[in-house]
């Protein structure tokens, strides 16, 4: 039997399984902190890529080498997006108080698709959320899910 019908090849074979990292097709805004961590993402990638290519690691070398095709598509179309200080209605870029008709409160900072991270009060600019207080000010309403928010408070940082 010849020798390319082995299985001596079945580790490489998993390595063409790991598929690409969908990349979003809405525009990329991204803050100037989302900007500077893609930056910082693209720069660790590139580090992991050349110690994994130093130790052998072919399973290494391709996730890196993957993720750094993601991190360096989702760079070059990032547009640094920073709301006006004095604008009267939610745009990208700022946070947003809303409350309930119960009182209940949240605070979201409207935020780049890769830096979203509700956990930590940043929601994309493409969720429902930040679609519905796009435009709107101070008093105004959005529905999301059946629920009502009133904007109570905006915020633009720097």
């Amino acid at each position: 039997m010849s020798r390319a019908f082995t299985r001596e090849d079945d580790n490489d074979n998993g390595l063409s399984d790991i598929g690409e990292r969908p990349v979003s097709a809405h525009r990329n805004l991204v803050t100037p902190a989302g900007l500077a961590a893609i930056d910082k993402m693209v720069a660790d990638l590139r580090e992991e890529f050349a110690k994994a290519e130093s130790e052998g690691n072919r399973e290494r070398m391709a996730l890196a080498s993957r993720d750094l095709r993601y991190w360096v598509a989702r760079r070059e179309s990032a547009e640094v997006s920073v709301p006006e200080p004095d604008s009267k209605v939610v745009r990208f870029g700022m946070t947003v108080t809303i409350e309930n008709e119960d009182g209940k409160s949240h605070s979201w900072k409207i935020v780049g698709e890769d830096e979203a991270d509700a956990a930590h009060g940043m929601i994309s600019h493409v969720s429902p959320m930040a679609q519905a207080l796009f435009g709107k000010k101070i008093g105004d309403l959005a529905v999301v899910n059946g629920k009502e928010w009133e904007i109570v408070k905006m915020e633009v940082e720097g």
